[in-house]
């Protein structure tokens, strides 16, 4: 079972890390309640802040030399978060012209930044910001339509370092005020009791099916998904119980590694906290977060239908028969009882109702940070512990919400450098164009080249930096055809999700195989297949705008059956695939029937889509009743 038992720092490096990260946290936190400060200030600070946790969670590995090199690349960007506070208000006002001083500033806050970058995710994303500043530099030399004028170092500085749009640029603001805000209030729902409340929330509902281990793990995933916002994260998390727990039921180590990094992507895909991209996202958009929480609801229960259904029927396809009869055969040590539920009832009352009172997006995740601290300690002083055991908890949830922030803090400032010179160069406009010409201008081509662009461009990277690489370069070439912004940029969201999953560089399978101890390329495939119904639901945005909720009850109604007979075909024509003449070879001609009968968006396509389905799964449920009864009696 998840432990959330605090674990103490064992040594004076470890003490610092925790030092640095509750202060973050209390920043944060401080923030969230009272106000950010002024733009520059606020972003600033927390630049060097993610800087000094970034750098002691992950030091360089070439012992005193990267130890001096690391203290000289703090003292860099300390330096330059210390000017930029004194002269924040020449640098928004007067538009100061770079120095000598100004220039090695910048080159030295920006060489730490991608190091940092690069240990924490890989050198991909590093080399895509080094290749966008090249790009900057020298496009004068490039000829034909990829070409610009170029700028000199002293124009970079000053967009990079002396502006709001580079370092301390509209991502950075996004990181510094509302994610860090709810990583902080997800570290503090884990750690108050959520995991165990999720994973027996999850058992009460699906144990005792077929399959229902593996259908335990997706919604527990679902659940634990939306407040990490990593997948490789919720991997690590729930797989490592979902995991074992499947193994020792007698499923496959493919199938369950599988299972959990399907679930596990789909996390940051489902409100009402969807993972880190989905703020990223309303800022891009420049649309209220709520907006972009309700119109990705319905594609989120399809997303986890179409799983739950591809489970079910590969369990059977297995011939997988365990169900989890008990919460102890589960390895849950005792039954939940109401109280253990009251931080997570009051988080998220904290939620509604600074929704409901109008209040920020940053005050209202602090709303529900306070419910959660106030529900948990009156709980835990009913529970007779002890106001230290109270405070080491409550203190565990700040260090790892502070450690939380880190990854995707410097991601984003560095995705941030990328975003400035893509809107420096003009790039994204060029690109577009290019991507158009190359499709003749049909919308359909558009959309199917930028669903393959989006998981190539997502492979080895985490979701927020994937989707705001692709969605910044990419996103304007579907929205030039006219297309609802909304819809383009969940539809790169989705697709630099599924990126994780997606050989050949599929890090959320690489994790899960590690757990599994099995090939990462036989649990690939099953990832895949289980989430082939995933693959389809983005495409639903534009034919069927209503499952976005768009439009008037008619479109919602006819993007809601859309979205189930992907959730039920899809899975029926992919998994059940038919091994000779026989009925299951009608079963699934009369499923793929039914997806494409989604080509024809008006009502009487989707209705002629539902019945195909309904009578797919009809034939099918009569074969396996004969099957089963035939075995009883020979």
């Amino acid at each position: 079972m998840i432990n959330n038992t605090p674990q103490l720092p064992v040594n004076n490096h470890q003490k610092l890390i925790s030092i640095s990260a509750g202060a973050l946290s209390l920043f944060i936190f401080y923030t969230s309640f009272f106000g950010s400060f002024e733009t520059l200030i606020q972003r600033s600070l927390f630049v060097f802040a993610v800087t000094l946790l970034g750098i002691l969670m992950f030091p360089s590995k070439w012992g005193r030399w990267g130890l001096f090199l690391d203290i000289l690349g703090l003292s860099a960007v300390g330096i330059t978060s210390a000017y930029v506070i004194i002269q924040f208000e020449a640098i928004m006002n007067d538009l100061p012209l770079a120095s000598d001083v100004d220039k090695l500033m910048m080159l030295s806050t920006l060489a730490m930044l991608l190091v940092l970058s690069r240990r924490i995710s890989s050198a991909v994303f590093p080399l895509i910001v080094l290749a966008s500043l090249l790009y900057a530099f020298f496009g004068n030399l490039i000829p034909g339509s990829l070409g610009h004028k170029g700028f000199d170092l002293s124009y970079v500085t000053e967009v990079l370092l002396l502006s709001d749009k580079g370092f301390w640029g509209m991502l950075v603001g996004v990181a510094s005020t509302t994610l860090a805000a709810f990583v902080l209030f997800g570290a503090l729902l884990l750690h108050t009791g959520a995991g165990e409340a999720f994973f027996h929330l999850s058992s009460k509902v699906a144990s005792r099916s077929q399959g229902g281990a593996a259908k335990v793990a997706t919604l527990a995933s679902a659940f634990f998904g939306t407040i990490s916002g990593s997948t490789v994260a919720n991997v690590a998390t729930t797989g490592n119980f979902t995991i074992p727990l499947m193994k020792r039921l007698g499923y496959p180590s493919t199938f369950a590694g599988g299972v959990e990094a399907v679930a596990s992507t789909g996390g940051q895909l489902m409100p009402p906290i969807m993972g880190t991209a989905a703020f990223v996202m309303a800022e891009l958009l420049g649309a209220n977060y709520w907006s972009i929480v309700i119109a990705a609801t319905l594609p989120a229960l399809a997303f986890y239908v179409a799983i739950l259904v591809s489970v079910h029927l590969s369990s059977r396809r297995l011939n997988i028969v365990e169900k989890i009869e008990s919460a102890e055969q589960a390895g849950f040590p005792q039954k939940m009882r109401f109280i253990d539920f009251t931080p997570i009832i009051a988080g998220f009352g904290g939620i509604i109702f600074g929704v409901v009172n109008g209040n920020s997006i940053d005050f209202t995740a602090c709303l529900g940070m306070l419910g959660i601290i106030v529900a948990f300690i009156v709980a835990s002083i009913i529970k007779g512990l002890s106001f230290k055991a109270i405070f080491a908890q409550l203190l565990a949830a700040l260090v790892d919400g502070g450690k939380g922030v880190v990854t995707v803090g410097i991601l984003l400032i560095a995705a941030q450098v990328f975003v400035a010179m893509l809107n420096l160069t003009g790039l994204g406009v060029t690109v577009s164009n290019f991507v158009l010409n190359i499709a003749g201008g049909n919308t359909a081509v558009v959309i199917v080249v930028m669903a393959f662009i989006c998981l190539i461009a997502g492979m080895g990277l985490p979701t927020s930096a994937a989707y705001v690489l692709v969605a910044a370069v990419f996103a304007p070439a579907l929205i030039s055809k006219q297309l609802d912004p909304m819809a383009v940029h969940l539809f790169v969201l989705y697709f630099a999700c599924l990126s994780v999953i997606t050989p050949p560089v599929c890090v959320g399978s690489f994790v899960a195989a590690t757990i599994a101890k099995c090939s990462w390329v036989g649990l690939s495939l099953w990832a895949m297949r289980l989430g082939a119904g995933c693959y389809f639901i983005p495409f639903l945005f534009f034919a069927y705008p209503g499952l976005l909720l768009n439009g008037d009850a008619f479109d919602i109604f006819n993007g809601i059956l859309a979205g189930l007979v992907i959730a039920f075909a899809v899975p029926k024509v992919l998994i059940e695939f038919p091994t000779g003449v026989n009925r299951s070879l009608l079963v699934w001609a009369i499923s793929l029937m039914a997806v494409f009968t989604l080509f024809e968006t008006h009502l009487w396509g989707s209705l002629s889509g539902v019945a195909l389905t309904l009578i797919a799964y009809f034939i099918s449920g009569y074969k396996s009743t004969l099957t089963s009864a035939t075995k009883r009696f020979t």
